[in-house]
């Protein structure tokens, strides 16, 4: 991977986290510097031998590239098999910017539409159903549900999230039983950019 792209991606991600406070304008000013990560082809290249990530019935994996000493932002990556499915879920409280790297993805987003008066319950509604290719890139702001599907090709994507996913609980929903429960997000595994 060219080294210099992700390490002037870093430089500008720290950059913008020193000089705004507010997560929700740091977040919406960080596309622009994703897309410049994504547009490197090396970055491209490289990622073909990036080991795929499972994504199991509990947990999915990441792979992670950084995580920052300051500011606490991730830099993972995801790497589906052809027409795999993520479990519709939440991120919590995280922030994350997800680009499409490499492949299709169609993404979902859902809104709850019960009263959250019941235990384990949660009615959800599609509200988003959109393909997605090479370039794209989707905010996620905290507890926005959501799925991504890979299409019917191998895709990579590059997430930056505000902290390391994995040692806090997220939602999980099941629009078919209007089941609701937490679990951990993705395992991260550690994964030497070259």
């Amino acid at each position: 991977m060219s080294h210099s792209a992700v390490q002037k991606f870093i430089d500008a991600t720290r950059a913008l986290f020193a000089v705004e406070s507010d997560p929700a304008k740091r977040w919406q000013k960080m596309p622009p510097l994703l897309e410049e990560l994504l547009a490197n082809p090396a970055i491209k290249e490289q990622s073909k031998s990036w080991p795929d990530c499972s994504q199991g019935s509990e947990r999915a994996e990441n792979l992670l590239f950084y995580e920052d000493p300051d500011y606490k932002f991730v830099i993972n990556g995801l790497i589906k098999a052809p027409k795999t499915r993520t479990q519709i879920h939440d991120h919590a409280h995280n922030w994350t910017l997800y680009g499409v790297l490499d492949g299709t993805e169609t993404i979902e987003r859902y809104k709850r539409v019960d009263d959250r008066s019941k235990a384990d319950y949660a009615e959800i509604r599609k509200t988003v159903n959109v393909k997605v290719g090479a370039g794209k890139i989707d905010l996620v702001p905290p507890y926005e549900i959501h799925a991504e599907e890979s299409g019917d090709e191998r895709t990579v994507a590059i997430i930056v999230r505000a902290e390391k996913a994995g040692g806090f609980l997220q939602g999980r929903y099941d629009p078919v039983t209007n089941k609701y429960w937490q679990g951990y997000g993705p395992k991260q595994l550690p994964y030497e950019l070259k």
